[in-house]
């Protein structure tokens, strides 16, 4: 693993937010598409979390968001950012805060 200092990790943009709405993704088994109020905007992202996750359960759900992440049109869809989570091979678990927060503060 290469380690980065400080200044790298200052430049990815790391914020808190809700889950507003999901749907799954025409063509696919594993992605479902999310708006993400980010606190000042909505964001529009594809993941890859429909095996491990219900649309209904995901509404309200507070999560930590890359939002400074070039976008990228997948599936027909422009996904412009990155909900964040964690993979162990058999589920896959959306990082999320332990307590309400408001929408758009950075993770530092």
């Amino acid at each position: 693993m290469e380690r980065v200092d400080y200044g790298a990790f200052d430049r990815l943009h790391i914020v808190s937010g809700e889950v507003l709405s999901a749907e799954p993704v025409a063509g696919s088994q594993k992605m479902l598409k999310l708006v993400v109020d980010i606190g000042e905007e909505k964001r529009t992202v594809l993941a890859g979390i429909a095996k491990t996750h219900k649309c209904e359960e995901l509404v309200g759900k507070k999560v930590v968001f890359l939002a400074n992440l070039a976008p990228k049109r997948i599936l027909g869809v422009d996904s412009d950012g990155m909900v964040l989570a964690v993979d162990d091979g058999t589920d896959c678990m959306l990082l999320a805060f332990e307590k309400n927060v408001k929408n758009g503060l950075r993770v530092r």
